[in-house]
């Protein structure tokens, strides 16, 4: 990958589905996660390695590093001071076709929870909007679902 590309997961409710994404984040060569919020972490609260989360992660919470913040905004700020570009991956009255979307300079892409998606305490840091149209009677894809498919789209892998 030519540019270095992190993943801000932010109050994801699923550990399987943390799991799944850095298990397509490893594949897709994220170079960090961020994991904000209530979003599980790899880790039990007395520092071993949580088993649900493993099982779905194949290893990769072990070969991606990653960061647990509770507070989005510093993270947020700080990586936008380090030159990143934001994209947020969501449904919105500004969100753009993520076929439009090319990555050309560091990228962090963040993600949200299940049900509720990204507030806009969240999308007000964003310097795009993406959105994968979807044409069923569903409203959205599966958060981890949606991720694989958002990151070997934009990172032509």
């Amino acid at each position: 990958m030519k540019n270095e590309t992190h993943l801000i997961l932010h109050n994801i409710r699923s550990v399987y589905n943390v799991g799944a994404i850095f298990r397509t984040a490893d594949c897709a060569g994220i170079t960090k996660i961020y994991l904000t919020g209530y979003t599980p972490v790899p880790l039990d609260r007395f520092g071993l390695p949580r088993a649900d989360l493993a099982k779905s992660a194949l290893g990769a919470e072990k070969t991606v590093p990653w960061e647990h913040h509770k507070n989005h905004s510093n993270i947020l700020k700080n990586i936008r001071m380090t030159g990143f570009y934001i994209i947020a991956l969501e449904q919105s009255k500004n969100s753009v076709d993520y076929k439009k979307v090319k990555v050309k300079q560091k990228t962090a892409i963040i993600v949200g929870n299940e049900v509720r998606g990204l507030p806009q305490s969240i999308l007000k840091y964003a310097d795009t909007i993406a959105e994968i149209p979807l044409k069923g009677k569903k409203e959205s894809l599966n958060v981890s679902v949606a991720t694989g498919i958002f990151l070997f789209r934009i990172l032509d892998i």
